[in-house]
């Protein structure tokens, strides 16, 4: 295993304003009204601070290429394969239109490991955004890097089987289909240009997927605007999400929740009930 330790605790300060125009745009991107208040909804903070690189210096899969040079943020890991794995966020304060917004990340750890498919590599990210120089989120983001797929493995996840979702267990329910258009407008308002989410071609030739992967941030926003509806706005305090298994674009995703104690249970769901995507969160 590749010694990484000089990345560890290696730093990167984002700087943004939360404008009119960031918001409508993202707003509208899920369907939403326009706050009674100049506070925005939990999970804006993902479009904010985004990596700008050059075009130039992205890789074969839209993500900035990781070259090795030692100014580089994230290691030059040779698994080509990218996931954002999951994310444990603290909610300390809104975010408020107009805000100047700044982030500062740290590298926490990175940790190699077996899997079935090859090698992992786990790199867990701290996140600190500010608004106006008052710390507003606070989040622990993992990324997973994997092998490249066989050309010939299995399209994945499989098509639904014949089962279907129960959503009697759960107090709150929603489903959608995700479209290409909103997977579009996601990737450009996070200025992602990963092309799992919008390159049918690529997803299915290159990373075997079945076809354009649903952004787990996406995944993560509607089921913080679930919380919303249930809860109210920015009434959560904690919320932490983990991918389970890829959402397509054109499928039906069943979004859920219910109280679990002094905390709620969260979850995407697939229309046979293959679990997408599961999260805690609390007002606490």
């Amino acid at each position: 295993m590749t010694d990484y330790g000089e990345w560890i605790d290696r730093r990167a300060v984002g700087a943004d304003r939360l404008d009119e125009a960031l918001c409508a745009r993202w707003l509208a991107t899920f369907d939403l009204p326009p706050p009674d208040t100049a506070t925005m909804p939990q999970g804006v903070h993902f479009a904010l601070c985004t990596p700008t690189a050059r075009t130039e210096q992205l890789g074969p899969d839209g993500h900035p290429a990781r070259s090795g040079d030692p100014a580089d943020f994230l290691p030059p890991f040779s698994m080509p394969r990218r996931m954002w794995a999951a994310s444990a966020i603290e909610f300390i304060g809104p975010l408020v239109i107009g805000a100047a917004v700044k982030r500062e990340s740290r590298i926490a750890s990175i940790e190699e490991k077996p899997g079935s498919t090859g090698p992992l590599a786990f790199v867990k990210i701290e996140h600190e955004t500010s608004a106006d120089g008052a710390i507003c989120v606070r989040e622990t983001q993992t990324l997973v890097y994997r092998e490249a797929a066989e050309p010939d493995a299995p399209l994945t996840p499989a098509k639904p089987g014949e089962e279907r979702f129960d959503k009697g267990a759960w107090s709150a329910h929603t489903a959608l289909t995700p479209s290409t258009a909103l997977l579009f407008r996601y990737s450009a308002l996070t200025f992602n240009s990963h092309r799992i989410h919008y390159d049918a071609p690529y997803a299915r030739g290159v990373e075997r997927y079945r076809g354009p992967v649903v952004h787990g941030p996406l995944i993560a926003s509607l089921l913080l605007q679930l919380a919303a509806r249930e809860l109210g706005d920015n009434a959560l305090r904690q919320f932490a999400f983990r991918a389970r298994s890829p959402a397509i674009a054109g499928d039906v995703l069943h979004l859920v929740m219910r109280p679990a104690g002094d905390t709620y249970e969260f979850g995407a769901f697939a229309a046979d009930g293959r679990t997408v995507m599961a999260a805690t969160g609390s007002t606490a």
